[in-house]
């Protein structure tokens, strides 16, 4: 993938989805290259079967990555001891809403999607809002 290291999370989770992978699998794929995660290509499968809404039009996969990617950033041993948690993946689920107009697929798609380039603005919104989420939380943990 794309080594350029001063590509926007945006960029480097289009570019996957482009190369033909599913709205949650580009997500952590960019975010995994962004922030040096340390996941396995078996580990990036765990949400394969987040694409399509969890497969039945539920959940947008591009979110639902996004707060597996908040959590793997932030949790050190688990949710329950993590306050900032809460907080954030609130913050992106009601930044996703907003944005997109819904949080499942089943509304999304119908206005986001096209032969060409698929869900590929849904991606980038997600994108675009957890990157913003994530560098404001390295900023307040930068000054703690």
């Amino acid at each position: 993938m794309n080594t350029n290291t001063m590509a926007t999370l945006k960029e480097k989770a289009a570019e996957y989805y482009m190369d033909g992978y599913n709205c949650a699998e580009c997500i952590l794929h960019a975010a995994n290259e962004q922030w040096q995660l340390g996941l396995s290509e078996a580990d990036m499968r765990l949400v394969s079967g987040f694409g399509a809404g969890m497969q039945c039009g539920d959940i947008c996969g591009a979110l639902a990555a996004s707060v597996c990617v908040i959590s793997r950033k932030i949790v050190r041993t688990k949710a329950h001891d993590c306050p900032a948690l809460q907080p954030l993946v609130q913050q992106m689920i009601s930044a996703f809403e907003q944005a997109a107009q819904a949080r499942t697929c089943a509304r999304i798609r119908p206005r986001a999607f096209n032969e060409t380039t698929r869900c590929l603005t849904t991606v980038e919104t997600a994108a675009d809002i957890l990157e913003q989420l994530m560098h404001a939380q390295e900023e307040m943990d930068a000054l703690m």
